[in-house]
């Protein structure tokens, strides 16, 4: 499967939808109208390849997005929880109106290279997942994939102008929260602040997964790049920038405790609360530039 160029913000056709409303102000009383809304619905992601020459498919998931970029959210699942490791891995994919199980439903299929690991066991949940928590029913967190990001004397200092910057930079590109003011964004920026790739979904997850995956079709390597949030920083959230080696988590809201513990574990450079002049730095303080 050949790396394909992916635009930095993805299009918006099927992500938001109208909706009659009722408006009350206190100067105007009631008002009916016409509402912007993001849509969520449900995307089955499952994986196929050939064991033994038969022809195996199974569902990992199911889980609540915003439609469009299936295929990115697929890959940038697979990556972050270890079953692929780059497009080699991938013969290619295709969408389906029923998934494996025969159940009437979007579904996302991979198509593997190879028989997948061990892994598989442990990624596959066979449920439901909300549009807050790509997580929920796992029975543990043990054996998540996790790559340490390395620390070298040559690695670019984040500067305080930069990091400031890219609340804006991210927000710029919420064209589906301009018109619905739900949805979550993440952004991949290199060491400068410059904006590479942006994406957006109804669940913060989700709309990482987009990013990683979008960044695997175009050959892009999040290796020692910034992750930009909208909102705040989660354990899964810095579990996933991990997966992909990024250096840094930028958040315009709270880390966890957890998200804390992991960050420094696996070095990186966790930042919340980043709005209008002012950040912490929670972990590896020194990747900013005093």
């Amino acid at each position: 499967m050949s790396a394909k160029k992916s635009p930095p913000v993805a299009e918006t056709s099927d992500s938001v939808c109208d909706s009659p409303s009722l408006h009350w102000s206190a100067t105007d009383g009631w008002t009916a109208v016409s509402e912007r809304l993001v849509v969520e619905a449900p995307l089955a992601i499952e994986i196929a390849y050939e064991r033994q020459g038969q022809a195996v498919r199974k569902v990992l998931g199911v889980t609540m997005r915003t439609p469009g970029a299936d295929e990115e959210l697929a890959l940038g699942f697979l990556f972050g929880e270890g079953l692929i490791e780059s497009l080699d891995d991938v013969r290619g994919g295709a969408s389906a109106g029923e998934n494996a199980k025969g159940e009437k439903i979007a579904t996302w299929c991979v198509q593997l290279a190879r028989v997948p690991g061990d892994d598989l066991q442990r990624v596959s949940r066979g449920l439901i997942t909300s549009s807050a928590c790509g997580l929920c029913g796992r029975s543990t967190l043990e054996g998540l994939p996790l790559r340490t990001t390395p620390r070298t004397a040559g690695d670019a200092l984040l500067s305080r102008e930069a990091i400031l910057a890219l609340p804006d930079t991210l927000r710029r590109c919420q064209m589906v929260f301009d018109e619905t003011g739900g949805c979550h964004g993440a952004a991949l920026c290199d060491a400068s602040g410059k904006l590479l790739l942006a994406r957006e979904d109804v669940g913060r997850h989700n709309a990482v997964d987009k990013l990683v995956g979008a960044a695997l079709r175009q050959g892009l390597s999040p290796a020692g790049k910034i992750l930009a949030l909208s909102g705040r920083a989660s354990f899964e959230l810095v579990q996933k920038a991990a997966a992909a080696g990024l250096a840094a988590v930028v958040a315009v809201g709270a880390p966890s405790s957890l998200a804390v513990d992991l960050a420094h574990a696996s070095g990186i450079t966790l930042i919340g609360f980043t709005r209008g002049t002012r950040f912490n730095v929670y972990t590896h303080a020194d990747r900013v530039r005093t």
